[in-house]
């Protein structure tokens, strides 16, 4: 009998250790502090030039601009990893069939080429709206259901594509900022669907860490409605964007709403410049309003200008309205059993210039703006990964060739 009791431990010792081993770790194998996002496209081809190999090839496009040296450079100033975005849609699109397993090999060129370069690496899935030069976006695969289920697949194939990469070294979010959920009551489509992509990419890569998120561009209060539990795996870091307050990191966007391209000029903070100083730029953007926005929309417009330079016209104001998405995630985190270290800020930072608009931001403004919420960032705990390279909110590239004023880079430099 007491053999029996002994080979009855014994085993369930052994089936326990299986079990074990059967679970994922309990951290995420990838670790990262600070970071950077690449840019996603620089020449914005349209859709119908994406069977063109020259057009679309290297994959993404940002290996036709930048090489090893630009990329030993961002660590040389004190990143250790790059979020890289790949837009789905060209593997989304009729037009690449040709050539799509020639666009997951350049993926994966372009992932070992940053960690050549000493720098570790998150793939991430990077939708965008669809419009007059592509068919495919975000919209389409959130309303359509062939159209969730081939995006699903392109996850799934991508993180094959990534599965035998060292997991200390690659990471993979399946999908950025999902437009979903974004009524009051935020209920309800995305943790499901959420839960699919994450099937998907584990069946496939099943030792990288999944970056996973909320809904609603990615927002730190869909974050919080988030329940962790869902997902059975500890292989995770979750994710949330940042850009309080959007009235000063967006200024002049053409592309975010209909109130935001009125706006420019206004310093960071409000408080930076003399109360009247402030006033006549207001007095500006004002008159902007009164002369291009359709008449209709004009009263509703000017109230909200006043609504929003209210809730940031003091210091005070506006440290709780930049407090407020990293307590908020702090209290779901601890809330949840999820460690610091498995939070990142995926996404912040100022505006520089709009495409197309001759106001560019002043660069002290920006480097301030970024290092306060790096300094919020660490102090909770969490890593963090400025937006962009280049572009409209470029650090380092301006646009046209052009480099972006170094202060912001400084700012970065200087946390060494």
């Amino acid at each position: 009998m007491a053999l029996l009791t002994v080979m009855i431990k014994t085993l369930m010792t052994a089936l326990l250790m299986l079990a074990a081993l059967a679970l994922p770790g309990q951290a995420a194998s990838f670790s990262m502090k600070r970071g950077l996002n690449l840019d996603q496209w620089t020449t914005w081809p349209g859709e119908d030039k994406w069977g063109d190999r020259q057009a679309i090839l290297p994959y993404p496009e940002w290996r036709k601009f930048l090489g090893d040296d630009d990329l030993k450079a961002l660590k040389s100033a004190g990143f250790d990893f790059l979020r890289m975005p790949v837009d789905p849609s060209p593997f989304l699109s009729g037009e690449t069939l040709a050539l799509r397993d020639e666009l997951y090999a350049s993926v994966l060129a372009s992932v070992r080429m940053i960690n050549r370069a000493g720098l570790k690496v998150i793939l991430d899935m990077h939708l965008i709206p669809s419009g007059s030069s592509r068919e495919i976006g975000m919209g389409e695969v959130m309303d359509d259901p062939q159209m969730f289920d081939a995006y699903v697949e392109t996850v799934r194939n991508m993180a094959r594509t990534l599965a035998n990469e060292d997991p200390r070294q690659v990471a993979f979010e399946p999908m950025n900022e999902p437009v979903i959920d974004c009524e009051a009551d935020g209920a309800g489509l995305w943790p499901e669907r959420q839960q699919k992509l994450f099937a998907a990419a584990r069946s496939s890569a099943t030792k990288l860490t999944l970056i996973l998120t909320g809904a609603c561009y990615s927002s730190a209060a869909s974050l919080a409605k988030i329940d962790p539990k869902a997902i059975p795996d500890d292989n995770v870091i979750w994710t949330f964007h940042s850009y309080e307050p959007f009235l000063l990191t967006h200024q002049g966007a053409t592309w975010a709403g209909d109130f935001i391209p009125y706006v420019t000029g206004l310093p960071y903070p409000l408080s930076a410049v003399p109360r009247a100083q402030l006033e006549a730029t207001l007095d500006t953007i004002r008159a902007r309003i009164k002369a291009e926005a359709p008449w209709a929309r004009q009263s509703g417009l000017l109230a909200y200008l006043y609504e929003q330079v209210a809730s940031l016209d003091t210091d005070e104001k506006l440290r709780e309205t930049m407090d407020a998405p990293f307590t908020r995630v702090e209290a779901w985190a601890k809330a949840n059993g999820i460690k610091p270290e498995n939070i990142t800020l995926g996404e912040f930072g100022m505006i520089r210039q709009e495409y197309g608009n001759p106001y560019v931001m002043p660069a002290e403004y920006r480097a301030a703006y970024v290092r306060d919420v790096i300094a919020r960032a660490e102090a909770h705990g969490f890593s963090w990964s400025v937006w962009s390279y280049g572009g409209a909110f470029g650090i380092i590239d301006a646009f046209d060739g052009d480099k972006a004023e170094p202060d912001v880079m400084d700012a970065i430099r200087s946390l060494h």
